[in-house]
């Protein structure tokens, strides 16, 4: 320990932000999996070693060598965000791992969604929105136009009317606000939807496939709702099974948490009163 000096200290203070940061960003977008698969080849090239696989081990060693070339292309527009940031002074926003607060109430924007989807359903007005939850879509937002407002039921109309520009896409709601229209959704690989099934289905499930994102959709062709969730899709929801089913997905964690922290404030509360009785004696 007396070896240990303060620019020792700072070293790995700057390191282990960095590593941090590193690992945020993948937690929170779709790098996590390949950081997963990165981490299953180092174990696999260890155990190479350890068994003395000579033969394994190499080729497990010349694809690690590689695949820093591969990684460096895979996560080119991270990078190129993180060095753009640093670039033009936002230093702070690089290593900044709180997300805004929101600035819209959850519920406001689940009681519009559902009424603009039960209009829409009666009209067989075709919508197709996803509510962003822990995975961000910043990626998805950048294909279509980037907004900022609240979420109602008279916007999401307009937005949806089958004459207006950004009709065909997709709207993102982050933290109960609407932050991108019309954009474009990735679709599903599952070779055994139904046939039935068009377009904007299979991009709302390819989404769900694709992040922790919950996906609702109006047919355009019936004007029935459904909602896909982890690459599940639920069809033909009612107008009240549908705000059930987004109050129970989008705003279970808030309550599980009150619930977790409730005992915890509760025993907090006894002891201070005891504290507060005990010094008034």
């Amino acid at each position: 320990m007396s070896t240990i000096k303060v620019k020792d200290l700072v070293d790995v203070a700057i390191l282990s932000l960095v590593i941090y940061k590193a690992l945020w960003l993948m937690r929170k977008t779709s790098s996590g999996r390949v950081l997963r698969g990165i981490m299953v080849l180092i174990l696999a090239l260890c155990l190479a070693y350890g068994f003395r696989l000579t033969a394994t081990g190499y080729l497990l060693n010349k694809v690690v060598e590689w695949g820093i070339l591969m990684l460096v292309i895979l996560f080119q527009p991270e990078l190129r965000q993180a060095l753009e940031r640093m670039g033009s002074g936002k230093l702070a926003d690089v290593f900044s791992t709180s997300r805004p607060l929101p600035l819209h109430d959850m519920d406001t924007a689940i009681t519009q969604t559902v009424d603009a989807y039960t209009s829409m359903s009666k009209d067989k007005v075709g919508a197709l929105m996803v509510f962003e939850r822990k995975n961000l879509l910043d990626d998805v937002i950048k294909t279509g136009t980037a907004l900022d407002c609240s979420v109602s039921s008279e916007l999401l109309k307009n937005l949806f009317w089958n004459k207006a520009p950004l009709h065909d896409g997709a709207v993102i709601v982050r933290d109960g606000r609407i932050v991108g229209a019309g954009c474009m959704l990735p679709l599903s690989g599952n070779t055994n939807l139904s046939r039935d099934l068009g377009m904007r289905h299979r991009a709302g499930i390819g989404m769900s496939e694709h992040s922790d994102a919950v996906v609702v959709i109006v047919s355009e062709e019936t004007g029935s709702i459904s909602a896909a969730v982890g690459g599940m899709l639920k069809r033909h929801l009612a107008p009240e099974t549908l705000e059930r089913l987004l109050r129970n997905e989008l705003m279970a964690d808030e309550g599980d948490g009150e619930e977790k922290n409730r005992p915890a404030m509760q025993a907090l509360n006894n002891l201070l009163a005891r504290w507060k009785k005990e010094g008034d004696k």
